[in-house]
């Protein structure tokens, strides 16, 4: 095996080659890997630094020897991605893995990274999105490493990929044509084997082991009628199949579900804004029965009924509420639930009228990660339109379709009718998250900075048409291995059971998004969420002086 030494350009085996290289500064990861400007990413040797980081931080965990390790890589299909790939497949076959798994076409989504690696008892794999971030040469891209469960890297290894980008000064390379990754099959370069595979397969049987097929193949026969949209992003293909394909729905069901590299000049997010579209088409009066939508490396969802819009945290308490009975694959009842802490509280009554614990994280899949492998909880969501199971360690855009899908098959209820029967039972958390874009970094940091000291002596002030009842900013004890992550979201409790949560968001590329959320419950579910609302987000826009910080009050979006 090549030692990891520093040497000039030279040739180690026959075709591998250290490869001398700079490093680049700011390559940490965060939650969702290392994402920057596309033409960051092409500067000649900054991708390959970064991988060839991440393969050093990780020889340690197979004893420096990568020869039985299987890497899977693919992308949501953005641009860049294509040429990311050949890099990574150099690289990879100069560090000798034993076998390096490609999705044809180079098109995986992140869910489905996540099956495969499962299934195919992979060593880990590298994930090309910036999730549903925009796409181009002007826009962003990204790069994150899943570990052996299928979920994101936790931090201390992705601390030590940082570590080696500070220091590294080669790579290894193997020399050859760019390997031709259209067509599915095996070929073996040096010691690696190279395998293109089929990026369906292995999620599709794993759905089909999850939902009922066959009576989800009837409700389509039966006339439901539902449509999905795929915003030009790597879910396209795989609900074309499995809807169109596998369940019978009919050609068209699926809307832009070609995968582009720029995603259409448009932002692949499925929220009110950026979905209009398809919000347009559920509020005609022709609308189907269902609408849902995919980002672009498709881990977030949007479900929408005729003229009715799910929040992330109602669809996370009727999924957990309707799995075991509806579901196939959830039939024994569920261990726990989980969700981020700016989520709304509706799963928490539902896990209290089912016995089961509820977990209260901070925000970054890799959280819920070692929840599941401890086999403490079921399902899980965050309020960033992330909802999944244990099945994988990703969110799972499509999943959450499919189980909307069969509970509206199983109850034989519209959209609108199931929320009501929901909020009849548990009450209502009227819930917004309302996103300021581009803001400036500095200042935005100063605000949580200055913020933070003061939120003790908030308690007992007057906040919209309650009180605050507690201040703090979350920090969260893992139960599984006892970790502790701090200040991982600002929280205002209100006496009358409201919430207000505020953070930075680390998804961006440029600038800072500030997120704020608002919860309000209520026995009265037939209200306007942004009446019930706005008392709320009058009181934050104050506290947080925005208007004096950054000359604006309107969000960007409101979700």
């Amino acid at each position: 095996m090549c030692n990891i030494l520093p040497v000039d350009n030279q040739t180690i085996t026959q075709n591998i080659t250290a490869v001398t290289v700079n490093p680049f500064a700011g390559q940490r990861p965060g939650t969702s890997g290392l994402r920057k400007k596309t033409r960051e990413f092409m500067q000649p040797g900054y991708l390959e630094a970064f991988v060839q980081s991440a393969f050093n931080a990780l020889r340690g965990s197979v004893s420096g020897d990568f020869s039985k390790s299987t890497l899977v890589v693919g992308g949501d299909g953005r641009y860049y991605n294509k040429e990311a790939i050949q890099k990574i497949l150099h690289i990879a076959i100069g560090n000798e893995f034993g076998r390096v798994m490609v999705a044809r076409g180079g098109l995986l989504s992140t869910p489905a990274m996540s099956a495969v690696i499962r299934r195919r008892k992979a060593f880990g794999g590298l994930v090309l999105s910036a999730s549903h971030n925009p796409g181009g040469i002007e826009a962003d891209f990204g790069i994150k490493y899943n570990v052996s469960n299928g979920g994101p890297a936790p931090e201390d290894v992705t601390e030590r990929i940082y570590e080696f980008t500070q220091r590294i000064n080669h790579y290894y390379w193997f020399t050859c044509n760019d390997i031709d990754i259209r067509q599915e099959g095996k070929q073996t370069y040096a010691d690696t084997e190279v395998e293109i595979f089929d990026p369906l397969a292995d999620y599709t049987v794993l759905m089909s082991e999850l939902f009922d097929f066959d009576a989800l193949r009837e409700f389509f026969r039966g006339g439901f009628r539902m449509i999905f949209d795929g915003m030009h992003g790597s879910t396209g293909p795989y609900a074309a199949h499995i809807l169109e394909q596998q369940l019978g729905a009919p050609k068209g069901t699926v809307l832009n579900g070609i995968p582009l590299e720029d995603f259409a000049g448009k932002h692949p997010d499925p929220n009110l804004v950026y979905a209009a579209d398809l919000v347009r088409r559920m509020q005609a009066s022709d609308a189907p029965d269902l609408g849902a939508a995919n980002d672009a490396d498709g881990d977030r969802n949007m479900i929408l009924g005729r003229n009715v819009f799910i929040s992330p945290g109602d669809s996370l308490a009727v999924i957990a509420e309707h799995a075991a009975r509806y579901i196939p694959g959830y039939r024994n009842g569920l261990a726990g639930i989980a969700r981020s802490m700016p989520t709304s509280t509706a799963a928490d009554r539902v896990a209290k009228s089912l016995s089961i614990p509820i977990y209260e994280t901070p925000t970054g899949w890799k959280y819920f990660g070692n929840l599941m492998d401890a086999d403490l909880c079921t399902v899980c969501g965050e309020e960033s339109f992330g909802t999944g199971s244990n099945h994988i360690r990703e969110k799972d855009g499509f999943w959450a379709v499919l189980c909307w899908l069969s509970i509206l098959c199983g109850t034989r209820k519209s959209v609108a009718e199931v929320m009501s029967a929901h909020w009849e039972r548990f009450g209502r958390s009227y819930f917004q998250r309302h996103d300021y874009e581009g803001l400036d970094l500095s200042a935005a940091t100063q605000m949580s900075e200055e913020l933070r000291p003061s939120l003790p002596a908030l308690t007992g002030k007057d906040f919209g048409a309650s009180r605050i009842a507690a201040a703090d900013d979350f920090t969260y004890t893992d139960p599984v291995d006892h970790s502790v992550t701090p200040r991982a979201g600002i929280r205002l409790a209100l006496e009358d059971g409201s919430r207000v949560v505020c953070r930075l968001s680390g998804t961006g590329t440029q600038g800072a998004t500030l997120r704020v959320y608002l919860e309000r419950f209520s026995r009265q579910y037939d209200q306007d969420s942004s009446r019930m609302l706005a008392p709320l987000a009058g009181s934050v826009r104050q506290l947080l002086r925005l208007k004096e910080r950054f000359h604006r009050e309107d969000p960007d979006v409101i979700t």
